[in-house]
């Protein structure tokens, strides 16, 4: 299993989270709500890297060879998280916005999987 490089995403971080459940309505107003499936509460992590082109190289190096390998999944530990996840990252976007330095800015979605 491969493990995002140790480079940290510039502070703005976003995460997104998505509760999985099944709502049933009922005529009279009152509904019931049911979490479902194993995972009930995925989630998806919004990051920019304001980084070297050096750094920039690395995660696109890094990103484009799990995009080979059939968008294999990687540990990363998110900014004020205790612990690793899995994740996959389906785009991103890299800007060179001066000399030898770029902006990479990506989305990670967390995936259960052994």
């Amino acid at each position: 299993m491969a493990t995002f490089p140790s480079i940290t995403p510039t502070y703005g971080i976003q995460k997104n989270s998505a509760p999985n459940f099944k709502r049933q309505q009922f005529g009279d107003g009152f509904s019931q709500r049911l979490t479902f499936g194993l995972n009930q509460n995925p989630k998806t992590f919004s990051l920019t890297f304001e980084v070297s082109e050096t750094d920039a190289d690395t995660i696109e190096t890094f990103l484009d060879a799990r995009a080979a390998n059939n968008m294999e999944s990687f540990d990363f530990t998110p900014p004020g998280e205790n612990s690793s996840s899995k994740f996959i990252c389906e785009s991103w976007s890299k800007s060179i916005v001066y000399l030898n330095r770029a902006t990479i800015q990506t989305t990670f979605r967390q995936v259960f999987e052994p």
